[in-house]
């Protein structure tokens, strides 16, 4: 038996999702491409200051306890800058 949450697949197969931890604001260039593709709205935009105190968009993980784990924000992120970990059964 699996110690993370597991589900199937429409052909019986087991996997493991991954579900969004964290986005990395110095990577993030706040395009908002994640957070149109997430149908389950985790994601949202705010405003990061960054080193030089320069303020720009980025996405923020706004309500972790409605992702899904099906890593469509990661996927379609040209920065990789999406953490994602398997959740504890």
């Amino acid at each position: 038996m699996s110690k993370y949450v597991t589900g199937l697949t429409y052909g019986g197969q087991e996997w493991t999702p991954q579900f969004i931890t964290e986005v990395d604001p110095m990577k993030c260039m706040g395009c908002g491409r994640c957070v149109k593709v997430c149908a389950q709205k985790s994601l949202g935009i705010d405003m990061f200051e960054d080193e030089d105190d320069m303020q720009r968009m980025v996405a923020i993980v706004a309500n972790q306890d409605s992702c899904s784990g099906c890593q469509a924000c990661g996927r379609v992120c040209v920065k990789h800058c999406h953490r994602f970990e398997p959740k504890l059964a």
